[in-house]
Protein backbone atom coordinates (compact mmCIF):
# COMPACT_ATOMS: atom_id res chain seq x y z
CA UNK A 1 0.00 0.00 0.00
CA UNK A 2 1.55 3.36 -0.77
CA UNK A 3 1.52 6.76 1.07
CA UNK A 4 1.61 8.92 -2.43
CA UNK A 5 -0.63 11.71 -1.53
CA UNK A 6 -3.59 12.61 -3.87
CA UNK A 7 -2.71 14.64 -6.96
CA UNK A 8 -5.26 17.34 -8.29
CA UNK A 9 -5.68 19.49 -11.32
CA UNK A 10 -7.48 22.01 -10.90
CA UNK A 11 -9.18 24.27 -14.32
CA UNK A 12 -9.93 27.65 -13.89
CA UNK A 13 -11.99 29.65 -16.70
CA UNK A 14 -10.43 33.11 -17.30
CA UNK A 15 -13.75 35.13 -17.92
CA UNK A 16 -14.43 36.96 -14.32
CA UNK A 17 -10.73 35.41 -13.20
CA UNK A 18 -10.79 38.21 -10.59
CA UNK A 19 -13.91 36.10 -8.95
CA UNK A 20 -13.13 32.52 -10.58
CA UNK A 21 -9.57 32.74 -9.29
CA UNK A 22 -11.22 32.58 -5.43
CA UNK A 23 -12.40 29.12 -5.83
CA UNK A 24 -8.70 27.93 -6.30
CA UNK A 25 -8.18 29.66 -3.11
CA UNK A 26 -10.66 28.48 -1.14
CA UNK A 27 -9.39 24.96 -2.79
CA UNK A 28 -6.21 25.44 -1.44
CA UNK A 29 -7.30 26.32 2.16
CA UNK A 30 -8.02 22.47 2.49
CA UNK A 31 -5.58 20.90 0.05
CA UNK A 32 -1.81 21.31 0.23
CA UNK A 33 -0.79 23.68 -2.77
CA UNK A 34 1.79 20.73 -3.81
CA UNK A 35 -1.19 18.51 -4.49
CA UNK A 36 -2.72 20.85 -6.75
CA UNK A 37 -1.95 21.54 -10.52
CA UNK A 38 -3.44 24.46 -12.09
CA UNK A 39 -4.75 24.97 -15.57
CA UNK A 40 -6.33 28.25 -17.03
CA UNK A 41 -8.52 27.90 -19.84
CA UNK A 42 -10.15 30.77 -21.89
CA UNK A 43 -13.80 30.09 -20.66
CA UNK A 44 -15.96 28.12 -19.45
CA UNK A 45 -16.44 26.02 -23.00
CA UNK A 46 -13.18 24.97 -23.07
CA UNK A 47 -13.15 23.13 -19.79
CA UNK A 48 -14.61 19.61 -20.30
CA UNK A 49 -12.29 19.34 -23.19
CA UNK A 50 -9.27 20.08 -20.95
CA UNK A 51 -10.57 17.81 -17.74
CA UNK A 52 -10.79 15.00 -20.23
CA UNK A 53 -7.37 15.82 -21.45
CA UNK A 54 -6.32 15.76 -18.19
CA UNK A 55 -8.29 12.89 -16.88
CA UNK A 56 -6.26 10.62 -19.31
CA UNK A 57 -3.02 11.27 -18.26
CA UNK A 58 -3.56 9.00 -15.44
CA UNK A 59 -1.98 11.40 -13.03
CA UNK A 60 -5.00 12.97 -11.32
CA UNK A 61 -7.10 11.40 -8.64
CA UNK A 62 -9.56 13.80 -9.40
CA UNK A 63 -10.24 17.03 -11.79
CA UNK A 64 -11.86 20.15 -10.45
CA UNK A 65 -13.33 22.99 -13.00
CA UNK A 66 -14.40 26.79 -12.04
CA UNK A 67 -16.38 28.78 -14.12
CA UNK A 68 -18.41 31.70 -13.62
CA UNK A 69 -21.07 31.93 -16.62
CA UNK A 70 -22.86 34.99 -17.13
CA UNK A 71 -25.32 36.32 -19.20
CA UNK A 72 -23.74 38.11 -21.52
CA UNK A 73 -27.08 39.49 -23.74
CA UNK A 74 -26.16 38.07 -26.77
CA UNK A 75 -26.57 34.50 -26.17
CA UNK A 76 -28.63 32.22 -23.18
CA UNK A 77 -26.07 31.30 -20.70
CA UNK A 78 -28.03 28.84 -19.39
CA UNK A 79 -27.19 26.93 -22.58
CA UNK A 80 -23.63 27.55 -22.16
CA UNK A 81 -23.60 26.12 -18.56
CA UNK A 82 -25.63 23.24 -19.44
CA UNK A 83 -23.49 22.15 -22.10
CA UNK A 84 -20.39 22.49 -19.71
CA UNK A 85 -21.52 20.51 -16.58
CA UNK A 86 -22.74 17.95 -19.04
CA UNK A 87 -19.22 17.59 -20.49
CA UNK A 88 -17.79 17.60 -17.38
CA UNK A 89 -20.35 14.83 -16.24
CA UNK A 90 -19.27 12.72 -19.42
CA UNK A 91 -15.49 13.15 -18.92
CA UNK A 92 -16.03 11.67 -15.86
CA UNK A 93 -18.23 8.94 -16.20
CA UNK A 94 -15.77 8.26 -19.62
CA UNK A 95 -12.80 8.29 -18.13
CA UNK A 96 -13.90 6.89 -14.46
CA UNK A 97 -11.49 9.96 -13.34
CA UNK A 98 -14.43 12.41 -10.85
CA UNK A 99 -14.57 15.39 -12.30
CA UNK A 100 -15.75 18.30 -9.70
CA UNK A 101 -17.34 21.55 -11.04
CA UNK A 102 -17.22 24.65 -8.95
CA UNK A 103 -19.40 26.05 -12.13
CA UNK A 104 -21.66 28.72 -10.87
CA UNK A 105 -24.71 30.48 -13.39
CA UNK A 106 -26.19 33.59 -11.00
CA UNK A 107 -29.26 34.63 -12.29
CA UNK A 108 -29.02 37.79 -11.55
CA UNK A 109 -25.75 39.25 -11.84
CA UNK A 110 -24.55 43.29 -12.39
CA UNK A 111 -20.41 44.07 -12.55
CA UNK A 112 -21.12 46.42 -9.70
CA UNK A 113 -18.09 45.89 -6.82
CA UNK A 114 -20.77 44.76 -4.55
CA UNK A 115 -21.89 42.13 -6.41
CA UNK A 116 -18.60 40.77 -6.95
CA UNK A 117 -17.73 41.14 -3.57
CA UNK A 118 -20.22 38.71 -3.09
CA UNK A 119 -19.63 36.33 -5.53
CA UNK A 120 -15.70 36.10 -4.66
CA UNK A 121 -16.48 35.39 -1.70
CA UNK A 122 -19.38 32.75 -2.14
CA UNK A 123 -16.34 31.02 -4.85
CA UNK A 124 -13.91 30.71 -1.93
CA UNK A 125 -16.79 28.62 -0.10
CA UNK A 126 -17.54 26.43 -3.30
CA UNK A 127 -13.66 26.06 -3.46
CA UNK A 128 -13.97 24.38 -0.18
CA UNK A 129 -16.37 22.42 -0.78
CA UNK A 130 -15.02 20.55 -3.96
CA UNK A 131 -11.91 20.72 -1.55
CA UNK A 132 -14.21 18.71 1.00
CA UNK A 133 -15.74 16.58 -2.20
CA UNK A 134 -12.53 15.78 -3.45
CA UNK A 135 -10.62 14.29 0.00
CA UNK A 136 -14.21 12.13 0.47
CA UNK A 137 -13.58 10.67 -3.29
CA UNK A 138 -10.30 9.74 -3.37
CA UNK A 139 -9.97 8.82 0.25
CA UNK A 140 -10.58 5.14 0.55
CA UNK A 141 -13.16 4.18 3.43
CA UNK A 142 -11.74 2.55 6.41
CA UNK A 143 -11.91 -1.51 6.52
Amino acid sequence: MTDTPARFAFVKAQWHADIVDRALEGFANLIDSAQIDVFDVPGAFEMPLKAQQLAKTGKYDAVICAAFVVDGGIYRHDFVAAAVVDGLMRVGLDTGVPVLSVSLTPHHYHETEHHNAIYRAHFVEKGREAARAALTIVTPAAA
